[in-house]
């Protein structure tokens, strides 16, 4: 019903800044949370940070005040724009979509953190 795809990552410098995007196309509800998520090797996938269509946000302890997340409702988009990124910050990023019955991940996009 919905397909997420994201763009936007690839090579920074520690201390710099990527901005990650995704579009969702299909059908969307009207109701539905859209965020980032991430999983380093031998961990959970975890939440980077999600938004409500009315603005709400949350993001993780360990990006608090690093990434700003922000939503257009009318083109259906997200996007991350991560700052003071660190090499742990090295990881596949996924877009998410909640709706009330299902949830929809996007293919992933690297991000990595390198001199």
């Amino acid at each position: 019903q919905v397909q997420l795809v994201e763009s936007g990552g690839g090579l920074v410098q520690p201390g710099g800044s990527l901005r990650l995007s995704c579009a969702a196309s299909g059908i969307i509800s009207s109701l539905n949370t859209m965020g980032w998520y991430r999983q380093a090797p031998g961990k959970q996938r975890e939440l980077v940070g999600k938004i409500t269509r009315a603005g709400s946000t949350n993001y993780a302890d360990s990006v608090q005040g690093r990434f700003t997340i922000s939503r257009d409702n009318a083109r259906n988009t997200v996007s991350l724009q991560m700052n003071s990124l660190k090499p742990e910050d090295t990881v596949v990023y996924y877009c998410n979509l909640e709706s009330i019955l299902r949830t929809y991940w996007g293919q992933g996009t690297q991000v990595t953190v390198s001199s």
